[in-house]
């Protein structure tokens, strides 16, 4: 693997994962020391990011890991409404029900794997990864799938947002069962409401968590109310 390649998939995760906070600097000589590799591959590294909205200009020289607040999230948002709710119509058109109906399965399983610490909820995210990859299958546009995995990116930084909310992930987990039984049946209306209601009630969660996280703090460590 090229050293930019491996400097662009360190900082992406990281970025991802919260381990590069929004609003971090993006030096070049800070990140390829840290990294262990040249300048050349970081900045290349940190193109790609910035192609991929990850990172934004803080000035003419410097990058800084894009921001993740209220009207950002806001923003991706009215993208997902508008693409994941045709891509789950054309999906209960176009798919094939016995794919769907084994997708099922797991996801009425998904609830009990948040008692199971990190592992468990690592296994959830990958149930919830598999039906999108499911949908975009069934939807056979790659157009609008290139569209959607872009789209996806943006969205694993607010999935954070709910790791420490188990019963948010739980009825998360009703809102996805409702859009498979959905596409299984081949009800579009459905299916595009279901993913509708899903998302107005993930963007609720997400705008109430970074209100939560801003809050100011007492000195005893209390938010104030």
């Amino acid at each position: 693997m090229r050293a930019s390649e491996r400097a662009y998939q360190a900082l992406r995760e990281e970025i991802l994962d919260g381990v590069l906070a929004p609003g971090t600097a993006l030096a070049e000589v800070e990140q390829a020391n840290r990294l262990g590799v040249s300048r050349t591959p970081v900045r290349e590294a940190l193109a790609r990011l910035e192609a991929d909205g990850l990172a934004t200009a803080a000035s003419a020289r410097v990058l800084q890991v894009s921001a993740l607040d209220a009207a950002s999230i806001a923003a991706l948002y009215e993208v997902r409404e508008a693409l994941e709710g045709q891509a789950a119509r054309l999906a209960a058109m176009r798919r094939d029900p016995a794919r769907f109906a084994l997708l099922r399965d797991r996801i009425a399983e998904a609830p009990a794997l948040l008692d199971d610490g990190d592992e468990g909820l690592r296994t959830y995210y990958e149930i919830v990864d598999a039906l999108d990859d499911e949908v975009e299958a069934a939807v056979a546009n790659p157009m609008l799938a290139a569209a959607l995995q872009s789209a996806r990116l943006h969205s694993a930084r607010v999935r954070r947002l709910a790791r420490q909310h188990p019963e948010r992930l739980r009825t998360a987990a009703s809102e996805h069962l409702l859009i498979v039984d959905a596409i299984v049946a081949g009800d579009a209306a459905l299916a595009a409401h279901a993913t509708h209601v899903h998302l107005h009630r993930s963007l609720r969660h997400a705008l109430a968590s970074i209100e939560e996280g801003s809050a100011p703090r007492q000195p005893d460590g209390h938010r104030v109310a």
